[in-house]
């Protein structure tokens, strides 16, 4: 046997080291060339490194949560290949193609007593020796198989193995409900929730049938999350934020939106407000471009775009994600209604790459039916300037001396006041609530 190192790629972008996110092998597993091995974080994006050769794994560099330089030894293995030195990948080549885009493939880390991330991974479907080292969610004695992919994982989605990772727990040892014994996000909660055994009395609980909860779950932040802490850390800390909150009779707008999905062909996707906002945005920066800008730190450069990348916030099982709409100045409103569908989409299931996560020079932010009445978002560094947008509901106001019903809306708005000036965020905003108050003037030129 020939021991065979395999060293960080160089995943591309000016990237110099990686997170380990999870690994789908352990010291002592007979491997096959191009299998999973393990999920890394780049600045950009989550990227699945397969094996590069087949043979046996025996050294591992790294464990969940642990920055691993490029270059550095990562994987060693020992194989009949007589070539000893693992050159790096092109940037890129490990997360297959552009089309594809790194899959994120999280793993259930293990969850052994008192020791939370920091043991070795079991296998899929390996369960505790003793009750002294089980896993939470076995009880001792209990031994749980459960059904495996035609790839040998357990059957259950990324957010189910997200959530188990999350809780510490095994889903080896968990016993899936549901269709051919898939792992639900309930059996994990099960999982949890059943680790401890209340204490009952005649039956029933020692005081009122409610049970004081004494647990405690160390919940390691990798990955997407450590990203998203280190970036919005980064933005409040490092950006003077100046928040703007306005109210919006979207009234009209509300009509005209109505209007139009009434004529749409049964089953089409409605228009929201977003691509009315977006819309209106486009044109208002024409008039305030220091609001479409970028802010170089490194070099003391502001980089004003005549193009607007439109970043959408978008909540996703990872976390906070912002796609990007390329150049909405130059689309139309269903063409702005569909990419920003077609991208919030592509980041919630996880097939964004790291291109569709960068690029933007503005964002807007919606909260939808939980949107509340104020808020007040985090620039999206290096940006100048975040568009949240409230619920809209109907409320009394009173209009030409008369007290009557409108749909209001509030657009809840920060900017970098190191570059925007107070009174040009407040002149930014009452544009963009003109053109959204008479919707009608979104769409002549002018």
């Amino acid at each position: 046997m020939t021991r065979y190192v395999f060293k960080m790629p160089d995943l591309g972008e000016g990237t110099v080291e990686a997170e380990v996110v999870a690994w789908h092998v352990k010291v002592g597993d007979t491997v096959a060339e191009d299998q999973i091995m393990a999920e890394v974080m780049t600045d950009k994006a989550a990227v699945e490194v397969p094996c590069p050769v087949s043979g046996r794994v025996v050294a591992l560099n790294g464990q969940p949560g642990d920055m691993v330089r490029v270059g550095s030894e990562f994987v060693v293995f020992e194989t009949d290949v007589s070539d000893t030195s693992s050159p790096l990948p092109l940037a890129g080549e490990v997360a297959r193609s552009a089309g594809e885009g790194p899959k994120p493939s999280p793993q259930p880390s293990p969850a052994v007593a008192g020791e939370g991330v920091r043991q070795p991974l079991p296998l899929a479907g390996e369960v505790a020796r003793s009750a002294g080292e089980g896993v939470k969610s076995v009880r001792a004695g209990e031994v749980l198989r459960n059904p495996v992919e035609p790839n040998g994982r357990i059957k259950a989605s990324p957010a189910t193995r997200r959530r188990a990772r999350e809780a510490g727990v095994d889903l080896g040892a968990v016993h899936g409900s549901g269709p051919s014994g898939r792992i639900t996000r309930q059996d994990i909660e099960a999982a949890v929730t059943g680790a401890a055994e209340p204490a009952v009395a005649n039956g029933r609980s020692a005081v009122s049938g409610l049970t004081p909860r004494t647990g405690v779950l160390e919940i390691k932040v990798i990955g997407v999350r450590r990203l998203i802490a280190q970036r919005m850390t980064e933005a409040k800390r490092n950006i003077p934020h100046f928040a703007y909150v306005e109210e919006v009779d979207v009234t009209e707008l509300e009509s005209l939106r109505s209007h139009m999905n009434a004529k749409l062909p049964k089953g089409s996707p409605s228009l929201t407000y977003l691509p009315f906002l977006a819309a209106a945005l486009v044109r208002v920066l024409d008039d305030f471009p220091q609001c479409n800008a970028l802010y170089d730190a490194e070099r003391g450069v502001l980089l004003r775009h005549q193009g607007v990348h439109l970043g959408v916030a978008t909540q996703t099982p990872d976390g906070l994600k912002v796609p990007v709409v390329r150049h909405a100045e130059a689309l139309s409103l269903w063409q702005l209604s569909d990419e920003i569908r077609r991208v919030s989409e592509t980041a919630r299931t996880g097939k964004a790459t790291s291109k569709d996560l960068s690029g933007s020079t503005i964002t807007i932010t919606s909260l939808g039916k939980l949107g509340g009445i104020v808020s007040t978002p985090i620039i999206n560094a290096p940006e100048m300037a975040i568009i949240g947008v409230n619920k809209a509901i109907d409320r009394p106001v009173v209009l030409n001396g008369a007290i009557t019903v409108r749909r209001m809306m509030n657009l809840s708005s920060s900017f970098d006041h190191r570059f925007v000036d107070g009174y040009d965020a407040a002149a930014m905003i009452q544009a963009l609530k003109d053109l959204l108050e008479h919707p009608a003037t979104i769409f002549i030129p002018g």
